[in-house]
């Protein structure tokens, strides 16, 4: 059987490294937002406009 003291450390252990996989989980899904890249009104004939094939 194993001793009290060894049981509780594996538990505290496996309930750390669950909660930072939850934690890196949740901070990886409010990271950076989707948004546009040239928003409407964007000038083509700016310095960093993307060229055209044409």
């Amino acid at each position: 059987m194993v001793s009290s003291t060894q049981q509780f450390d594996r538990i505290r252990k496996r309930k750390a490294t669950t909660a930072g996989k939850r934690n890196k989980r949740d901070k990886r899904r409010l990271g950076t937002p989707v948004f546009p890249i040239h928003q409407d009104g964007y000038d083509l004939k700016a310095a960093d406009a993307k060229k055209s094939d044409v």
